[in-house]
């Protein structure tokens, strides 16, 4: 069996993956400064030749950022490998004002969806 799952921020439409370096990251993290947006996390479930997916998404409410704080946090090297150029389960959770939805989502795996798309292969987790 393979589980894969991956991440990407959506802000107006635009879908915003990893920064190429910490200018790119800079850029994203100034553009989400003071919005709501979205992270969705795709899941995919394969055995043999039977496959499963979903995609899952939470609403995301950042707080202003200023120009410091984004330097700052660019600098410790965090955002590089990261969707849109944050890790909510990291040092940007101070950006953070809200999430509605599934934390899981917001970190990269949503375990409650993935659980359901288990139970289609007969495999329980409790």
């Amino acid at each position: 069996m393979i589980v894969a799952a991956d991440t990407v921020v959506e802000l107006d439409g635009r879908i915003l993956g990893k920064p190429r370096d910490g200018e790119d990251a800079a850029r994203m993290l100034r553009a989400l400064s003071g919005t709501v947006h979205r992270v969705w996390t795709g899941v995919c479930v394969r055995r043999g030749d039977t496959v499963r997916s979903c995609a899952e998404s939470v609403e995301m409410h950042f707080r202003e950022l200023t120009q410091e704080e984004i330097l700052s946090y660019v600098a410790t090297g965090e955002p590089l490998d990261k969707a849109g150029s944050y890790g909510y389960q990291e040092r940007a959770s101070i950006f953070v004002r809200e999430i509605r939805g599934d934390f899981y989502t917001a970190v990269g795996l949503p375990m409650c969806r993935l659980s359901q798309l288990l139970r289609e292969f007969g495999i329980e987790l409790m």
